[in-house]
């Protein structure tokens, strides 16, 4: 379904200074960095710890939700429409779930080196495939034991993670920015991915002008203390300025681009939109090529090389 970009790993390993690992360990590697990551991953704190931030007397009642419990919120049955593209919930030990539980476990490294617990999921243009990245990365991070992961639907205009979970409409974000100041309500647990999912509501007006507003920072700065990941699934970033909101907000940021349609032009103009320093790689996503061995052979150090003439 799709393949990662060498960017992340060739990435990694210039910080680390330590080649990639050959082919034939591909796997050996897989699993014993999973192993690692249980083992060092952060213990659950108290929930009065989770989201530690100084009350002035000017804020106003968001500051309810710091001191809430997770289990506030209300779950929700999952029904996939038979046309799911959800392949970590489908088919999660088919190649295609394979590949995104890499790429989990190429995130979760950088996490131990860096500050990274927001994550954007953005393309250059529509129809590349973000939404259904960001749904299945999310799904894939929340299989670990005892995770928080939040799932966010940021595109305001056009959402669409609601669907692919089969959950209809639901009120979210949009319909909090519009309120009056007041705890969030609008997350949701969904029942079997096990993972919290926070829609975006029915599409308002003003967008942007929500954004702008100062609310959605300081909501995220306080979801920043109750979740391990937060995944957010953004609009494209060259037809529209929301995605510059987001990527100020994020600690990291994947480019989704999709073989045969993303143009070089398009991919050069979307890389110099973003922070460059928050660019972590990117994902292609239908790709034709599924072999497994072409899939590891990718990792080596002359795939990248290879790769890096032949990117269209």
């Amino acid at each position: 379904m799709s393949r990662i970009f060498e960017a992340l790993q060739r990435s990694e390993s210039e910080r680390s200074g330590v080649a990639t690992a050959p082919p034939a360990l591909a796997t050996e590697l897989l699993q014993a960095v999973e192993r690692e990551a249980s083992a060092v991953a952060p213990k659950d704190l108290p929930a009065n710890e989770l989201a530690p931030h100084d009350v002035t007397e000017n804020e106003y009642a968001e500051n309810d939700f710091a001191n809430s419990d997770l289990s506030q919120f209300q779950s929700l049955p999952v029904s996939l429409p038979q046309d799911s593209k959800l392949i970590c919930l489908t088919a999660p030990e088919s190649f295609g779930a394979e590949k995104f539980r890499f790429l989990g476990v190429r995130l979760r490294q950088l996490q131990h080196s860096r500050p990274l617990k927001k994550l954007l999921i953005t393309s250059t243009i529509p129809e590349e495939g973000k939404s259904t990245v960001s749904a299945n990365l999310a799904t894939i991070l929340a299989r670990r034991q005892q995770p928080k992961i939040l799932l966010v639907d940021g595109d305001l205009r056009r959402p669409s993670l609601s669907k692919q979970f089969g959950l209809g409409k639901l009120p979210g974000l949009s319909e909090w920015l519009l309120g009056e100041p007041r705890p969030i309500t609008g997350i949701y647990r969904l029942e079997g991915p096990n993972l919290w999912f926070l829609p975006a509501g029915r599409p308002p007006e003003n967008p942007l002008e929500l954004m702008q507003s100062g609310r959605l920072s300081k909501l995220m700065e306080q979801l920043a203390g109750w979740f391990d990941w937060i995944i957010i699934d953004s609009p494209p970033v060259l037809p529209l300025a929301d995605t510059s909101v987001w990527a100020r907000l994020a600690d990291g940021i994947l480019l989704v681009t999709r073989e045969g349609t993303t143009k070089r032009r398009q991919l050069q103009r979307g890389l110099q939109a973003l922070e460059e320093s928050k660019v972590l790689g990117a994902v292609v996503n239908c790709s034709a090529s599924t072999e497994h061995t072409n899939y590891y052979y990718r990792y080596g150090p002359a795939a990248s090389r290879e790769a890096e003439g032949t990117k269209q």
